[in-house]
């Protein structure tokens, strides 16, 4: 069986990725949680992924005997073993634009990874209007994604940005996390994307999972002294 090796679900987006696209396209798998202590070399995280990746980061997906580390290798590696579930657009040039997306957001979006966090279980919307009134980055990267995903949503028809789920909403889904936290303006077209998503199964599975931990991480928590 395959074996997803995760962080915190309340705060790795990196994880939530690959873990959302198994869990959302029905494809058997074991979750092997490796808890956020630190990421210092000899810490507990980084030693219990040492024996299983070169990176000792998360996530990381292990089939028998091959080991695939990065979301996006993980995600077209799925792509290639699993055809019958059309993770990407069956088109050959809406796939090529689904990649591009997709790869754009592995890239992409520093500014609004670096100032918004993913933190699913807090709701910082008096932080998120502090950053979206001081950091133009922010403000440009949330601009991409409305002219994106309304580009897109407008093209394909919905539900999802591609018509049906893919590999891209899998990406982006960490990004809604973001948006929702930090309580971002949004458009209402691209804020009902946001909540499609949020409540896909796979999507769903994943925040109850993040709200269940109650593992308060303070290196994980620049805006909060403790969990309320």
């Amino acid at each position: 069986m395959l074996q997803l090796y995760i962080g915190n679900k309340n705060y790795s987006s990196w994880s939530m990725r690959p873990w959302v696209l198994l869990r959302q396209a029905g494809i058997t798998f074991e979750e092997v949680p490796v808890r956020f202590d630190s990421f210092d070399a000899n810490s507990q995280f980084k030693r219990q992924l040492q024996a299983v990746s070169p990176t000792a980061k998360v996530p990381v997906l292990v089939d028998g005997a091959i080991t695939v580390w990065d979301s996006l290798a993980i995600a077209e590696y799925l792509a290639e073993t699993h055809p019958e579930k059309h993770l990407w657009p069956q088109d050959k040039a809406v796939r090529a634009q689904a990649r591009s997306v997709t790869a754009e957001m592995h890239s992409g979006f520093g500014a609004l990874r670096s100032a918004c966090p993913m933190n699913i279980e807090a709701s910082l919307p008096e932080v998120g209007a502090i950053i979206w009134r001081d950091q133009a980055g922010v403000r440009a990267d949330v601009q991409r994604l409305i002219d994106m995903w309304g580009e897109l949503l407008a093209r394909h028809g919905g539900p999802m940005l591609f018509g049906q789920f893919t590999i891209a909403d899998a990406f982006y889904a960490p990004v809604c996390m973001r948006l929702a936290t930090y309580a971002l303006p949004l458009p209402a077209p691209i804020a009902d994307y946001v909540r499609r998503v949020q409540q896909l199964p796979g999507v769903k599975a994943w925040i109850d999972g993040a709200l269940a931990e109650a593992d308060f991480r303070a290196f994980e928590e620049p805006y909060r002294a403790s969990r309320a």
